[in-house]
Parts: C-alpha cells; structure tokens; sequence
C-alpha cells in the first residue's frame, strides 16, 4: 500500500461481502489504481503495461534480486493489486507464485480489473488468512523468498505486524532465503515498531532501502547462513538485474553500499 493517493473512483466489480473491504478503482494518466473505499493507493497497474511494475515501493520489494537467484517458490502476503504476483508468474519461469489474500472482493478485482492471471502450475490464489497461512505446518521452511505488504483502508499500519507474525514469516523460509517487508516511513508510528519485530525475528540481519517518494520504506530481512557481499559483488548483481530484468538494481545498490549483512 502507498500514502500516494489519485483522483475519481468507481464501484467494484462484484457486491460486498461481510468482511470484505469496499473496492474500487480510479484511472489517471494510463494508470489504474485500487483503493478500500478510501483515496489511500493499495495498487497499480499501467493499462499498456499491465505486467510492469508502476508504484516505486513494489520495484523495491524486487530488491531481494541483488542477494539471490530466484528460488523454487514465492510467498505474496496480501494481493493488492497484484503487481507483484503477476511479475513472478511473467518473468520468473522456474517459480511457482504463492498469493493469499483475505478478501474474495480482492481476488475477483485483480481479476477483473487488474489482469491477474487464472491458477495454474505457478500461480495459486489463496483466499486464507495471511496470519493463519504462514503459521502452518504446511508453510514451514516451504518458501526462499515472502514478501508482505499487508494493509486495510484506514493505513494505520500493517494489519499484521505481531512479533509471532514476523517469527512466523521466518519459520516459513528455506534457507537461505529472505524476506521483504513494505513499511510506511520512519515518520510513521508503526515503522520503528516493526522495525524492531523483524529485526528480532532475523537476528537483527536486515537492510533497509532509502524511502521512495511516497514515504513507503522496504526492508530485507535475510535467513540462513551469513553472506558476504561486498560492493564490487553487489554492483555486478545489479548489473544482471537490470539486464535481465529492467528493474533499477544499481540505485538499490548504491543505496545499500556499505551496508553489512551478517548473521
């Protein structure tokens, strides 16, 4: 979700269900926007390129690229727009593409509205509970790579964001694997607490990108054994990124230059 916010809306596919959020959608300059019932963003899709993705915080949440190879699955907590899911189903082949979202409303928007492909042998939509998926027996050491961006309408913070949650989201990474985690900036009331979470459920092994305009910052938090990269490594990684994917890596690596990951 980002605190960047559009003009005009209109009503959602499909009616309200008891516990599903008012969806709706707005268009601006090519872009179509998902909101709650609010003028709060939670997804983006360029209409012309509904595969790219648009909003800077979701091409950071991509920054796990520099540290790894893409691994054999993927856990999207909270489906937003579906930027992220649907870039893992395109560009990452050997990937099977996990997404669990708690709204069915959700689900049939990003179908509807926002491309989202149907289920196939990498892609599966899960209507659950975040919380409750990553917790299970079934989701434990299962994933190399969970991203979480997990926000309601009234963007008061993760809507989960307990120290269990976070242990949780480690307990389902096989190692080494990592994290990604999309946090409102350090002017908000929730990021130093959740900073502190994820810090504790990684051994303190985590980095965080520079915000992006909208204030959204993005951490990575790292799982398994210690790596070392240095900035020489870490610039010819994003050198790759950016050649294989078109994802801004070098920014990221200059960013995250002189930074220590250890464990």
């Amino acid at each position: 979700m980002s605190r960047r916010r559009a003009n005009g809306s209109q009503a959602g596919p499909t009616g309200p269900r008891p516990g599903d959020p008012p969806i709706e959608r707005s268009e601006e300059d090519g872009v179509r926007y998902l909101h709650f019932g609010t003028r709060w963003i939670q997804g983006a899709m360029r209409i012309r390129r509904p595969f790219d993705l648009e909003l800077d915080y979701v091409r950071h949440m991509m920054a796990w690229l520099l540290f790894m190879e893409p691994p054999a699955r993927v856990l999207q907590l909270g489906l937003g727009a579906a930027a992220l899911t649907k870039w893992t189903w395109r560009h990452l082949p050997c990937t099977e593409t996990v997404a669990v979202e708690a709204s069915a409303a959700v689900i049939a928007a990003c179908r509807h509205w926002f491309g989202l492909p149907e289920d196939d042998d990498r892609l599966d939509v899960v209507h659950a509970d975040a919380g409750e998926h990553v917790a299970s027996p079934r989701a434990r050491g299962r994933y190399g790579v969970v991203q979480v961006d997990l926000y309601d309408r009234d963007a008061r913070g993760p809507v989960l964001e307990s120290p269990e949650f976070y242990r949780a989201v480690r307990g389902a990474i096989a190692e080494p694997g990592m994290a990604v985690v999309n946090l409102f900036g350090s002017d908000h009331a929730s990021f130093e607490r959740n900073r502190r979470r994820i810090a504790a459920a990684f051994e303190e092994r985590m980095l965080v990108l520079p915000p992006v305009e909208a204030g959204n910052l993005v951490v990575l938090a790292f799982a398994g054994p210690p790596l070392d990269v240095d900035a020489t490594m870490l610039f010819e990684r994003a050198d790759e990124v950016e050649r294989r994917w078109r994802l801004p890596a070098r920014g990221w690596a200059k960013a995250l230059r002189g930074s220590v990951v250890a464990g």
